[in-house]
């Protein structure tokens, strides 16, 4: 199916508040170790659940790839060729789509498993516009559980952000309301917009059920963008994702790398919710003698 049409048929399901009673957890092993059925344990809100199935890294993939690149060149560039060099040494079963999130969120290429289509989708797109990570990331993760619904694959939601907090549309700048008043709050905390937009991200991405990762190409010392990056990092663990941020162009092409290992080597273990769960679920995830990474907890006020 055309992705067009799988967006269309998910925002039907989510004007439809379609509801869901299971919980699709992401969950990493050593490398070699293969998680079934038979081995796996998992307990929510210390109850033990039946496993409904069990996805591990031979199985489908969508990967849902999210362009927000307004800055340099240059740094873009080496993102880019780890990108499509990573994809193209990715199974032929995983399906990479490609968006734009620059100036509101675009659809380039519907999710394919042909690499030279992803790769000149990728190169063809252009650098500059205004941030839209902060403005996009809401509705991806809203539409990625939408399709994972319809679909029996994995998914996985990336951006790659070199996006800079004065760089949005929006004024995250906070500004002095009384500047002859020493006990202004705004003086003291300059990034409390920020963190007040990051707060109401959260409550919203923590109900989702798709892990989201972030390669930030560009780390900013100032203090906005610190507590920016900081926000992003909280939104990525918030899902069971990652967040790297790269301080130099040499360290992007590993972050990239980094960062697609894990979205490829990712177990996605579907298990029944309690009927009667609470609005947030904690998740306890065992396998014989295995030392698992999974994602522990999760907010049900939207089933």
């Amino acid at each position: 199916m055309p992705f067009l049409a799988i967006l269309a048929v998910a925002v039907v399901a989510l004007a439809a508040g379609r509801e869901e009673n299971s919980l699709r957890v992401p969950v990493w092993a050593p490398a070699g170790v293969e998680l079934t059925g038979e081995k796996l344990h998992v307990k929510v809100d210390g109850k033990k659940t039946k496993i409904l199935g069990v996805r591990g890294p031979e199985a489908g993939l969508m990967l849902l790839v999210i362009l927000d690149v307004a800055g340099d060149l240059s740094l873009v560039e080496p993102a880019r060729q780890a990108l499509t060099a990573g994809m193209d040494k990715a199974p032929e079963n995983v399906y990479a789509g490609l968006l734009r999130a620059q100036d509101g969120l675009q659809v380039v290429l519907d999710p394919t498993a042909a690499r030279e289509d992803f790769r000149a989708a990728v190169d063809a797109q252009a650098v500059g516009g205004r941030a839209g990570l902060l403005n996009t990331v809401d509705t991806v993760t809203r539409l990625a559980d939408a399709i994972a619904g319809k679909a029996d694959v994995r998914l996985a939601a990336l951006y790659i952000s070199d996006s800079n907090i004065h760089n949005y549309r929006e004024d995250y700048t906070n500004p002095v309301v009384n500047s002859s008043d020493s006990r202004d709050l705004s003086r003291r905390f300059p990034e409390g917009l920020v963190k007040e937009k990051i707060a109401r991200l959260l409550a919203s991405v923590a109900a989702r059920q798709t892990p989201l990762f972030i390669v930030h190409l560009d780390y900013r010392s100032d203090r906005l963008n610190e507590a920016y990056q900081t926000g992003l990092l909280e939104l990525a663990t918030a899902t069971g994702g990652t967040a790297e941020f790269c301080r130099s162009v040499g360290e992007i092409p590993a972050a990239v790398s980094k960062t697609l290992e894990a979205i490829l080597t990712h177990w996605s273990v579907e298990v029944e919710l309690p009927e009667k769960a609470a609005k947030q679920a904690t998740v306890a995830v065992e396998a014989q003698e295995t030392s698992l990474r999974y994602r522990s907890r999760f907010l049900l006020q939207d089933k």
